[in-house]
């Protein structure tokens, strides 16, 4: 009798630490049901019911930014993998030079981009307190991933909520390469990087009503509703 109400408390242990019989909090909706919101890999994972989550920010369309967040579920790992890839780029080029403008590249961040709202909960973790992004509870059309230069993340996310921004791909000839500035080397830069990220593609800009242009590449996931970002079907000529 005693050893099956070991065999007992043994197996509740066994849940609790697994997460199965915590208390949960409530899921909360936060950012715009018509906007976009951005999650921001910082490098840092933590294990979060038993499997490792990518620790970041979280850019709502607003532009408020909310730090200690996890994303937890689907593309956890891909998120991981996308993100180690890229600073291993960004330690291997950033410092050389763009042959076509001749100057210096500049590390790139990815970001992930959800059109709508973004569940989370409230979560304490190693003693941290955290929320999590309830990533299953998302349609995956509505997730892409995103690369721009990492100090213009925030102008990203504002571009994609600011009405009558529009993304376009650029010709290999436009005079946008040559642009002695950030936006002619993202240019060049997220193309020289597709060669390494499966499933990236670089060489687009947003194009914000007054004419202000942010480059940037696309990656994975790529979920249709944010398709006219990740493949965008115009071009941009800025002389128009």
């Amino acid at each position: 009798m005693i050893g099956a109400v070991v065999i007992v408390i043994v197996i509740l242990a066994a849940l609790y630490a697994g997460g199965l019989l915590r208390p949960q909090a409530p899921v909360r909706y936060l950012g715009s049901p018509s906007g976009y919101e951005a999650f921001v890999p910082n490098g840092q994972t933590v294990n979060y019911n038993g499997q490792a989550d990518p620790v970041g920010d979280l850019i709502l369309s607003n532009g408020t930014t909310i730090q200690n967040v996890v994303w937890s579920g689907q593309y956890a790992s891909t998120i991981i993998n996308n993100h180690n890839q890229i600073v291993q780029l960004n330690s291997q080029f950033v410092g050389q030079t763009d042959p076509i403008n001749n100057q210096q590249y500049v590390p790139l961040q990815d970001l992930y981009v959800i059109k709508g709202q973004v569940p989370v909960e409230q979560a304490t973790i190693n003693g941290q307190t955290y929320y999590v992004i309830e990533a299953n509870k998302i349609n995956p059309a509505n997730i892409a991933g995103f690369y721009t230069y990492d100090k213009w993340v925030p102008n990203f996310v504002a571009a994609m909520n600011t009405p009558g921004t529009y993304a376009a791909g650029l010709p290999g000839n436009s005079p946008v390469y040559d642009w002695a500035n950030v936006t002619g080397t993202l240019v060049y830069e997220t193309q020289l990087y597709q060669h390494y990220i499966r499933g990236f593609s670089g060489g687009d800009v947003l194009v914000l009503p007054n004419g202000t242009i942010i480059s940037y590449g696309a990656g994975t996931p790529s979920g249709s509703a944010l398709f006219s970002f990740s493949s965008p079907q115009q071009g941009y000529n800025p002389s128009s």
